[in-house]
């Protein structure tokens, strides 16, 4: 009779920066982990680095220690790519603007817009708000205001202006130029999934 040994899985999930990730937020070093587990620096420095695979207890005991539901580490996370071309347009109201949201349909917890914008693009006349507890514009190319009640912000390319949402503004490209702008507003005002 021959010996079989089996061989790790080599499409198994890579855990090891889950756990780091877990313990560097609990702000825990390798020292007091072990110290708490009883298990030794080198160990968990290779699990963490996914060259060795701990038991199904030791991996337990380790959530624990972290504060981490054991299935948190085998969720894959969700990830989205959403090009410009496939980005659906949107119409915030604004004159001149051809907007798109980049940010993938049904997401609830935040939304980016990108906004090509022509020389002469604006928000309109009148103040708006969005139902938001932020908004951040950041300027890609070009120049922007963003008008208040009370002041005007020129934003140019490079930088960013965070802003309540709820706080009454309007915006306007500034300087004869086309400008670009990303908007991230957090919560998405709406999911664009109807």
């Amino acid at each position: 009779m021959r010996s079989i040994h089996p061989a790790a899985d080599e499409g198994a999930t890579p855990i090891g920066a889950k756990l780091r990730a877990a313990r560097t937020a609990q702000g825990m070093s390798l020292s007091q982990v072990a110290t708490t587990t009883g298990l030794s620096k080198g160990f968990l420095s290779r699990v963490e680095r996914d060259e060795t695979s701990p038991s199904v207890a030791t991996l337990v005991q380790l959530c624990q220690v972290l504060s981490l539901p054991v299935g948190a580490l085998f969720v894959e996370p969700e990830v989205q790519l959403v090009t410009w071309d496939e980005a659906p347009p949107i119409n915030l109201g604004g004159f001149g603007a051809d907007e798109r949201m980049l940010s993938p349909r049904g997401q609830e917890r935040v939304q980016l817009l990108r906004s090509e914008l022509e020389p002469d693009a604006h928000g309109g006349s009148d103040l708006y708000t969005i139902n938001c507890d932020v908004e951040v514009l950041h300027v890609v190319s070009g120049s922007v205001s963003v008008r208040f009640a009370d002041r005007t912000v020129t934003v140019d390319a490079g930088a960013a202006l965070t802003l309540p949402g709820r706080e009454p503004h309007t915006w306007r490209v500034e300087g004869g130029e086309p400008a670009v702008v990303l908007w991230t507003i957090v919560p998405a005002p709406w999911s664009g999934s109807a």
